[in-house]
Order: structure tokens, then C-alpha cells, then sequence
């Protein structure tokens, strides 16, 4: 289950005005109590349930919340999600933060979970990115693991990432890796972005932990799977580059045996999970 942030939750009511709902405020009585469930109208998987709560309960703690299902759940068009009752006003005025934060999380957790899907029975695995909503990223890393998908680097300090423009600040392949290999901690694998199979030949001969295959064709990737794994068969593989999440793609690029799959998508692209709170 997600931990709520309650400084972003409380960010987030703030923005939306719910102190301050004049639509509600002038419409419905102080004291009209009312009770209602929250439902989903599509299949899928369930995160930030939990957060919804509390951003019901942190608008006003007089509300009560049963939840239904757990975040992680695998859901079907109708499910009720969770039961609310409480002072009226405050399921109004709290609803499109709580559900917002559910239908964005919801949607990344069934994205991830479809990828997960569409590479099973091969070696690859599904990683998120770096790609992520400025202040939401620990939720979203979060939903993918949910989705059964596993996180990349959470920030610019957990791993060495040698991209292009790296290179050629530093100067080639082999400069940028030796340079890493001095400063780094000796922890940290040194993984380097390869688009040709010159520069996976310079990255194996530099020494690098781990190659990532950037915009390559599945033919070319292919080629630089077997030079990894003949060459160098620690050397672990990442695909990444406009791979996105359409199943064909995806899983061509997972049969060609690397062994991860990093997709932006599952955090840029996610649709929205739909969800509503409906009023008994």
C-alpha cells in the first residue's frame, strides 16, 4: 500500500481550493451528511487507494472510509472500490484531488502491468525511467512496482548512466568510463548508452557493467546481444529508445534476450485509470 504524502496531499487541495468550494458551499447544507462509494469503470490495476483516503480524511476527519480492495488489486468495470460517508460538503470538495491521485497512480500500475505481460516467458524485465511528474515520482515508481514492473534509478546519485552528450563532454566511451571508474564508488555499476555496434564494442573494452541499447532496431539489438553475450556474458543489457508499450514492439524487443526493458511511457503516457465516487 502507498504511504499518503500528506504535504502533497494538502499541496494538492490547496491548489484545487477545496477550503473554498463555492459551488459546493452554496449548494449544500453544513450539517447534510452523505455517503457514497468510490467504483472503477475499467479493468485494471488498483494504487493510491490509500491516498485517496486520506485526502478525504485530511480535508475533513469526520469522514469515514472503508476500503475494499487493497493497492496492488486487480479490478473489473463495476468494482467497488471503497465505501464513504460523512459530512457532505467534504466528500464534494475533496473528491477530484482523491481521484485524481487514483486514476493517475491506477492508470500507471495497469499500464506497467500490461507490459509485464505482453514480455512473459522471455528474460526481459520492465523498468520505469526517470521520466516522471515533477514531485510525484516516489508515487510513481511506487505504482509500478505495483504493476509488477521494477525501478531504474530514482535519482541522478543511485547509478552511473553514460549517455551521449556524456561521451562527448568526456571525450568518447572510454574516457567517460574511465573517468567514472575513478570517481565513483566502487558499488555503483557503470552502465553506458551504445546506439551503434562500434560503441557496444568501445563500452565491453572500457569495461562497462552494464550496456544500454539505445533506439536500435530489434535486428541490430539482436547482433549486440550476441556480441555482449559472447564477449562479455556478465554484462548485463538494457533496450530503451522508443520501444513504448504497443505489445508487438515490445515483445520483439524482449525475444531478442536482453535483459531489461526501460520504458518513459509507463510514467509520461500512462492514461488515466477511471474511477468516480458515485452518492448512494
Amino acid at each position: 500500500m502507498l504511504k499518503p504524502p500528506l504535504d502533497l496531499i494538502r499541496l494538492a487541495l490547496a491548489e484545487d481550493g477545496a477550503e473554498a468550494d463555492i459551488t459546493t458551499l452554496s449548494t449544500v447544507p453544513a450539517q447534510q451528511q452523505a455517503s457514497g462509494s468510490i467504483l472503477t469503470r475499467e479493468a485494471g490495476v488498483i494504487a493510491g487507494l490509500a491516498i485517496a483516503a486520506a485526502t478525504f480524511r485530511l480535508l475533513d476527519d469526520n469522514v469515514s472510509v472503508e476500503l475494499l480492495v487493497q493497492d496492488g488489486a486487480h479490478v473489473e468495470p463495476g468494482d467497488v472500490l471503497a465505501h464513504l460517508s460523512g459530512p457532505a460538503r467534504s466528500l464534494l470538495s475533496a473528491e477530484r484531488v482523491a481521484l485524481n491521485f487514483l486514476g493517475r497512480l491506477s492508470g500507471i500500475a495497469t499500464l506497467t502491468a500490461r507490459c509485464v505481460q505482453v514480455v512473459e516467458g522471455t528474460h526481459a524485465r520492465i523498468l520505469d525511467t526517470r521520466k516522471t511528474t515533477p514531485g510525484l515520482r516516489s508515487l510513481e515508481k511506487a505504482a509500478v512496482l505495483l504493476g509488477g514492473g521494477q525501478n531504474h534509478r530514482f535519482g541522478l546519485s543511485d547509478g552511473v548512466l553514460i549517455k551521449d552528450n556524456h561521451i562527448k563532454a568526456a571525450g568518447g566511451i572510454a574516457q567517460a568510463i574511465e573517468a567514472a571508474r575513478r570517481t565513483a564508488p566502487h558499488l555503483l555499476k557503470i552502465e553506458v548508452e551504445c546506439e551503434t555496434l562500434a560503441e557496444v564494442q568501445q563500452a565491453l573494452k572500457a569495461r562497462a557493467d552494464v550496456v544500454l541499447l539505445d533506439n536500435m532496431d530489434t535486428h541490430m539489438m539482436h547482433n549486440a546481444v550476441e556480441l555482449i553475450r559472447r564477449d562479455a556474458p556478465l554484462v548485463l543489457i538494457e533496450a530503451s529508445g522508443n520501444i513504448g508499450t504497443n505489445g508487438e514492439k515490445l515483445r520483439a524487443v524482449a525475444s531478442t534476450g536482453v535483459d531489461f526493458i526501460s520504458l518513459g511511457a509507463l510514467t509520461h503516457s500512462a492514461p488515466n485509470f477511471d474511477v468516480s465516487l458515485e452518492f448512494a
